[in-house]
């Protein structure tokens, strides 16, 4: 069995080859820009192997993604910026200076302390001058939105900015559904918009307070409409019938019966 070093090793001569004079057409014209969605995508099928719990589908979508990392660094490596080693040493240097408590002399007394450091630490890494980071930037602008807002007020909650009690987090979402339909009743759309992005907001809210990841759940619940609306066209379809000729009620009927199958 190779050692990991070879494996890199070959993986990056691979790389170096297919991007060479002689080598693919294909690899050799790509850029940064180019492959900006192919690296979005393999994230993408990474979380779709974990939540499959197949280890070999991990396994290889691992390896797809670590091409998009190889690939970049390559790119990098030929316009003389870094290369792969510069970008394996970066992130180690970084993890052993922001674990002080396991690296240096530290005392933590739990993951939240951990956390803390870990921000203050990162703070000061990215501060300019004499003045410090915010506690809120640096989050991928690319990100999708509901994680984007989890994060956001998962730094602002470590910083101590946060409710006290979950009852005070439904009242701020009571509050910004009453201003939503206050927004409706003037019939005033740019109102309508700010108000109902502020009710997601604090929808999300909810769940961060509660321990869970908003993007997570709500993938969930997209999986489980089109689990239970398949079963409702699959009823319609062998009734032999369209969409159409069946009421809402009818329509509900075989959403409920979907329902019932799952539980």
């Amino acid at each position: 069995m190779s050692s990991s070093g070879d494996s890199i090793d070959r993986l990056l001569g691979i790389m170096q080859t297919l991007r060479g004079p002689d080598g693919c057409p294909w690899d050799r014209k790509q850029t940064h820009e180019s492959l900006k969605s192919d690296l979005i995508e393999e994230a993408y099928e990474v979380l779709d192997a974990i939540e499959s719990g197949s280890a070999s589908d991990l396994e290889e979508e691992l390896g797809d993604l670590l091409l998009q990392i190889v690939f970049h660094s390559q790119i990098c490596a030929e316009e003389g910026n870094f290369e792969f080693s510069d970008v394996a040493n970066g992130i180690s240097d970084k993890l052993v200076r922001r674990h002080p408590h396991v690296f240096g002399e530290v005392q933590v007394s739990g993951a939240d302390e951990v956390l803390q450091n870990w921000d203050a630490i990162k703070k000061a890494e990215k501060g300019e001058g004499d003045k410090p980071a915010s506690i809120v930037s640096g989050i991928p602008k690319h990100l999708p939105s509901l994680q984007k807002a989890h994060q956001v007020q998962k730094r602002a909650a470590r910083a101590g900015f946060d409710w006290d009690h979950i009852d005070d987090v439904f009242d701020k979402l009571h509050e910004e559904i009453e201003e939503v339909k206050e927004a409706i009743s003037r019939n005033h759309e740019e109102d309508i918009r700010e108000e109902l992005g502020d009710l997601l907001f604090a929808t999300v809210n909810i769940s961060r307070f509660l321990g869970h990841n908003p993007e997570e759940l709500l993938n969930h619940n997209i999986k489980k409409f089109i689990r239970r609306f398949q079963y409702v066209e699959h009823q319609v379809h062998a009734s032999g019938k369209e969409f159409k000729a069946f009421t809402l009620v009818e329509l509900d009927a075989f959403w409920d019966k979907a329902k019932a199958q799952e539980k």
